[in-house]
């Protein structure tokens, strides 16, 4: 799904917006799509390195069957390089390289349902880059009574976005700043992609809530989480829900301090003065 065949057996992936066009033989910058003999190919179909079972808040999602459990599902790869990841270990190695399991989509509803789950959500690495699965896991879950949820960096192309949101009840996403050139050097995406993917989510009509990782002295300055909130309230409204979350210390960014608990407060004042009701 969603790849064009190129002269010279390459092929260009259109599953997210960095459009990788890739010779026979390599991947995408995802780790985890191939170039076979001029054919595109996922190495993560049911190739599952987490499937966890959590309260629905932890996912950030607090506005949809609040109190409920999820079933929190995940492939090794990423199509960012975030610095302050957590989840390093998978997000940023290839398949072969992480210990997981294969399941069919049927097997992870049957796992949802036995284990209490109300939702099941794609998350810990970026589920775009495993979509296919994502997808045929949708299907049945609706089928059976169950919710679906997207957790994303909103690094995904619009064609596919769109069809994932006929089968996606909500999505949670991660806003992680707002100035382009941050965007770029720390966590190794496109703001400008992330916004439109935001605007798309909201026209569709999927329930949307917006988590933002205010991390000292790289997304912290208040002109730019005044400027993420004015954009959230003309281009989103007032109902869409944004959360402002802690940073700790980890992987490469090792060397900052967590968030003063201060500067989250002074980030709430300033999103609830502007208008956005749920922070």
């Amino acid at each position: 799904m969603f790849f064009q065949e190129m002269a010279d057996n390459k092929v260009q992936c259109q599953l997210c917006f960095w459009n990788c066009i890739i010779p026979e033989g390599h991947r995408g910058i995802c780790r985890v799509r191939a170039n076979r003999e001029g054919r595109l190919y996922t190495l993560v179909y049911g190739l599952l390195a987490s499937t966890m079972i959590a309260e629905i808040e932890k996912d950030g999602m607090q506005h949809a069957l609040p109190g409920t459990r999820v079933l929190a599902i995940a492939t090794a790869g990423c199509n960012f390089r975030c610095k302050q990841c957590h989840n390093w270990h998978i997000t940023q190695r290839g398949p072969e390289d992480v210990r997981a399991r294969q399941f069919t989509p049927q097997e992870v509803v049957d796992l949802a349902l036995r284990r209490g789950a109300r939702t099941i959500t794609g998350t810990i690495n970026e589920p775009t880059v495993f979509f296919e699965f994502l997808y045929d896991v949708a299907i049945l879950a609706r089928e059976q009574g169950l919710r679906m949820q997207f957790h994303t960096n909103g690094a995904i192309a619009e064609e596919p976005l769109r069809a994932l949101l006929q089968r996606i009840d909500q999505a949670v996403v991660d806003l992680k700043g707002f100035c382009p050139a941050v965007y770029r050097e720390y966590f190794g995406g496109c703001l400008e992609g992330v916004l439109r993917t935001l605007k798309i989510i909201k026209e569709e009509g999927a329930w949307l809530e917006i988590t933002n990782l205010v991390i000292p002295g790289v997304n912290d300055c208040i002109e730019e989480i005044r400027a993420m909130s004015e954009w959230i309230l003309e281009n989103l409204g007032p109902d869409v829900p944004l959360h402002f979350t802690r940073f700790h210390p980890a992987y490469r960014l090792t060397h900052l301090p967590a968030t003063p608990i201060e500067t989250l407060e002074e980030a709430r004042r300033i999103a609830k003065e502007l208008g956005i009701n749920f922070v």
